[in-house]
């Protein structure tokens, strides 16, 4: 968590150990708090001692297997006999330790429900969701906006209806699956950090970092491209169609210009130690530095472009038909290389395929996979 001290974290970690141990789980089981920001009050939401959507979603966002270890419990193996499959050199009871930021994102049905209530309440009103990993939080925002396959809907994006202003209140800033983009239009208008996070209750931390973007988008609307300018804005996320909206350039005259100055992408391995130790996972994401962690294979080799997130019309027997197509590849002698970004899938297991990278199904993405 971004926003809590580590005083509050040790404490609900503390509770949750109480819970289980009183509970007597043995095996996965997740626990859901709400915590007061203005004490230390906290309540207990909901226990799940299983394995569910929550469990797959921290497995795919630490590289740890939930769901496997949670089975080998069951059989009666403990933590400190269980190997830990992704580096191979430490056990499951090795806590993971991440050094990348991870962001999730529903993905609501009001594309083809125009007409539905979009305030969000206690009612689950969401079909998927997507996942996006990046080195801070302004780029795997960016990136998860960009995997959830609303057109071209980037944070870029206004609603022609909202009525904008200077003052706050004249914002759509209730609870709905465009409130998003309603902070990034008030911001762009001047409506201070403070002021929205009063209004939203909205951590100051998270809009403090969308105020980044709106900073970034501003100097790329008042400055000329240059190399460094060029390095910022990949760095926390923007596209190369987005900067072209901004600079006044095609997104293909970008791609051309970051590959003139060498700014490409490179691929961070997920492997639970925060690269503590050497680990063999083929479990990959993209970010802006220097080292590259993914080699290319030698040997024949496909992509498989997964499905994206679960929506009306598309559902989860397209994951099969990726997933089975990864196998057969597999078969066939090649290497199959997993493209998705939905987290609740089979095809985001970092074993199904011999390659997983978990990046949006957008075409610049998928152009640098293949590069």
């Amino acid at each position: 968590s971004q926003t809590m001290t580590n005083k509050e974290h040790q404490m609900l970690r503390t509770a949750s150990l109480k819970i289980i141990r009183a509970l007597g789980v043995e095996g996965g089981c997740n626990i859901q708090f709400a915590l007061d920001p203005k004490s230390t009050n906290y309540y207990v939401i909901e226990v799940n001692p299983r394995v569910s959507r929550s469990s797959a979603l921290a497995s795919k966002a630490t590289g740890y297997p939930i769901a496997r270890v949670a089975a080998k419990i069951a059989v009666g193996k403990r933590l400190d006999e269980i190997p830990n499959a992704v580096t191979g050199k430490t056990m499951a009871s090795f806590e993971p330790a991440l050094d990348y930021m991870v962001v999730k994102i529903p993905r609501w049905p009001f594309d083809k429900f125009a007409s539905g209530d979009r305030i969000i309440s206690t009612q689950m009103k969401a079909t998927g969701e997507v996942m996006a990993i990046d080195r801070c939080f302004e780029a795997a925002l960016q990136k998860a906006v960009r995997s959830l396959e609303f057109g071209n809907r980037s944070l870029l994006w206004e609603d022609s209806k909202w009525e904008m202003g200077t003052n706050v209140s004249s914002y759509p800033l209730e609870p709905n699956d465009l409130r998003l983009w309603a902070i990034m239009a008030a911001l762009r208008r001047g409506i201070t950090t403070q002021e929205l996070a009063e209004r939203t209750k909205i951590d100051l931390w998270f809009i403090d970092k969308l105020q980044n973007i709106v900073n970034m988008e501003k100097e790329l609307l008042s400055q000329p491209l240059t190399p460094e300018l060029l390095w910022q804005a990949k760095r926390i996320g923007f596209s190369d169609e987005q900067i072209g909206t901004l600079a006044d350039r095609l997104p293909e005259q970008v791609r051309q210009l970051r590959h003139s100055w060498n700014i490409r992408p490179v691929y961070k391995m997920v492997d639970t130690c925060a690269a503590e130790f050497d680990a063999g996972t083929p479990y990959f994401y993209s970010t802006y530095e220097q080292e590259n962690e993914a080699e290319p294979f030698e040997e024949n080799k496909a992509v498989v472009i997964g499905s994206g997130p679960i929506r009306i019309g598309q559902g989860i027997e397209f994951d099969y038909c990726s997933v089975h197509s990864a196998w057969a590849l597999q078969e066939s002698g090649f290497k199959s290389i997993m493209v998705n970004s939905n987290p609740e899938t089979v095809s985001t297991d970092f074993d199904t395929s011999d390659r997983l990278y978990f990046e949006a199904l957008d075409e610049e993405s998928l152009r640098d996979i293949l590069e």
